[in-house]
């Protein structure tokens, strides 16, 4: 079949928010008691960040060459992650409410930027009406084919007793739905459908291989794609993903095997194996270049080139501890890897803060209030993000072209991009020496003799290509980019 994924996602950069930690505005009224902004998070303790603090930091977020955003869960819910969804039609109070979410459209549409949301679509909360309908009624409840009960009374808030039904992982918090029943899966559809209508322009969809149905996900697929044939539906797999990216239901995932190559390399012996434990790509070890291409290339060959381009590159999220904790606060291999990043096929992510160096171990650690203070800013680190992202997007190739290796060994690696007659070559070094290198070019690179590799991103050094080869030094940590005229 013909596999076709939205042409917006293969020229995005996108930035991660977690709601209740970006920014607060003073326009929307919060609880009386919340977390102070600048205390390290708890699991259950909640900031007041909301959508209208975000909508007011649009022009930082655009400062930083950012195009679109992808929010963690913004439905009415008990927790502060609001992944435990109460209302699926009502944005959380906290958040500012759905009026806080229509203007956050119109502000980022208006600067082109897009708006994916998640979709917690697995289970619910207890607070979800046809859930706590059931669990006020017991058996007389009329909802009880829409969450796999087993016994009776039940026992959501009894922790020594049985549950009397299945929740994820054995969370009382979260019932799953039993999307088997034709009602259940007709509400999770109009939920897709309407924030579509609404102008959200994607899904971010949470541990959907925990719903193991195609024929739910390819109807998904189709009555979102009927409203929006551009709209960008993208799970959460942390593994291998050919089942779900062949067409016809997701068009890419969160990429953490992208994840686990980047750590392995670019933190190398560095690497907190404590932080990087306990996550879907665990574990991560250390690799060569040679092994660091063997990853990536084997990443690429399993999907269809248009599923590549769609594929949400991330280096860490809400999910996992931050890139910089676990390579031990190495904002060297920080860079490198974003640097790859944004020379790599696919969509690539900011996790927020990340740009500032901001730290965070496993959760809650991970999620961390943004701090607004410039005077806790990596401002150093904040310039190379701007203007590894500015060079993403200054060169269409870097977007959609083709991907090679062209040197792996050692601490180095070097990639070329090409389409047509527009070729990017990025050399990263992730030792701690300075190195002389050879690169050589094979006939299906089409880098002729006589042309001119001159510096775009970490120096203004011109190489000429002599014999299908050209030789140039590279400090240590360092990334140079160049473009072959």
């Amino acid at each position: 079949m013909s596999i076709s994924t939205p042409e917006w996602v293969h020229h995005a950069t996108f930035y991660q928010i977690f709601p209740d930690r970006f920014a607060q505005s003073a326009s929307v009224a919060k609880p009386s008691r919340l977390e102070a902004w600048d205390h390290k998070p708890t699991t259950r303790g909640f900031k007041g960040g909301d959508l209208m603090g975000v909508l007011e930091k649009l022009d930082y977020l655009q400062e930083l060459g950012i195009t679109a955003v992808y929010f963690t869960p913004i439905f009415q819910s008990t927790a502060n992650h609001r992944y435990h969804t109460h209302d699926y039609y009502r944005v959380d109070p906290i958040l500012g409410g759905n009026a806080a979410f229509e203007a956050l459209l119109e502000g980022a549409h208006a600067r082109g930027m897009k708006v994916v949301i998640d979709g917690v679509f697995n289970h619910a909360s207890r607070g979800f009406y046809y859930f706590n309908h059931a669990l006020e009624n017991g058996r007389e409840s009329p909802y009880l084919d829409w969450f796999n009960f087993k016994s009776f009374p039940l026992h959501a808030y009894e922790e020594k007793k049985p549950l009397g039904y299945e929740a994820w992982w054995d969370i009382p918090d979260l019932p799953k739905f039993n999307t088997n029943t034709p009602a259940v899966r007709d509400y999770i559809f109009a939920v897709a459908e309407h924030w579509i209508r609404m102008g959200a322009d994607g899904w971010r969809l949470d541990v959907p291989a925990e719903i193991n149905d195609d024929s739910f996900w390819q109807e998904f697929r189709t009555r979102v794609k009927a409203i929006n044939p551009e709209a960008y539906i993208v799970g959460e797999i942390w593994h291998e993903a050919q089942r779900w990216l062949r067409g016809d239901q997701f068009d890419g995932v969160m990429n953490y095997q992208f994840t686990k190559a980047c750590l392995g390399f670019f933190a190398g012996s560095k690497i907190d194996h404590a932080l990087a434990s306990d996550v879907g790509y665990a574990p991560v070890h250390a690799v060569d270049a040679a092994g660091f291409a063997e990853m990536i290339l084997r990443n690429l060959r399993l999907y269809d080139w248009g599923i590549n381009l769609a594929q949400l590159n991330v280096l860490d999220s809400h999910d996992t501890a931050r890139f910089l904790s676990i390579a031990r606060g190495d904002i060297d291999a920080l860079k490198l890897a974003t640097l790859f990043q944004m020379t790599y096929p696919g969509a690539p992510s900011i996790y927020y803060g990340n740009e500032i160096g901001m730290h965070g171990a496993k959760d809650p650690d991970n999620r961390r209030a943004f701090p607004w203070d410039q005077a806790h800013w990596n401002l150093d680190l904040r310039d190379y993000f701007k203007r590894a992202v500015a060079l993403r997007a200054r060169f269409r190739v870097l977007r959609d072209g083709e991907f090679a290796f062209v040197h792996a060994h050692g601490h180095i690696v070097a990639t070329l991009r090409k389409s047509g007659e527009e070729k990017i070559i990025t050399v990263l070094n992730a030792g701690a020496t300075p190195a002389n290198i050879t690169l050589t070019f094979l006939p299906a690179h089409q880098i002729r003799d006589g042309a001119m590799l001159i510096g775009e991103f970490g120096t203004n050094a011109a190489h000429p290509v002599t014999g299908n080869q050209t030789s140039l030094r590279i400090g240590k940590h360092e990334g140079l980019v160049f473009r072959v005229d």
